[in-house]
């Protein structure tokens, strides 16, 4: 129900702009999120979007990213400026079920609580 696209190598300061499909309601009545995985590390919330259009951002990425999503195309975006070798990773997005509207202060970066998930997609910056 969601497939992210659009990851790739960028270099040390460059841009990409990753997208995630979604199937049906489930961008209209699910917080949805950005998250990113190192091999080896725990998965890091990057991003998140509550129904309300609230956003949320990781420190380490406030001011160069973007989320962001189109309902007419049930798509969810992550538009990645200035990126830097730290960013690299596998980039997942996921929906949180609420059956309920999601506000706020349910869009966590928490990967529990999390339903669905992507295959993901690399993103690598090099320097």
């Amino acid at each position: 129900q969601l497939m992210e696209s659009g990851g790739g190598s960028v270099q040390d300061g460059g841009s990409l702009k990753i997208a995630c499909a979604v199937s049906g309601n489930l961008y209209s009545h699910y917080c949805m999120a950005w998250f990113r995985q190192i091999p080896g590390h725990e998965r890091e919330g990057v991003a998140t979007i509550a129904s309300t259009g609230g956003t949320s951002y990781a420190d380490s990425v406030k001011g160069r990213f973007t989320i962001s999503g189109d309902k007419a195309k049930n798509t969810l975006y992550l538009a990645m400026n200035d990126l830097q070798p730290a960013d690299t990773a596998i980039y997942y997005c996921a929906a949180r079920g609420l059956g309920t509207y999601c506000t706020d202060e349910y869009a966590t970066v928490v990967p529990d609580d999390y339903n669905f998930w992507g295959q993901g997609t690399q993103v690598t910056v090099s320097a």
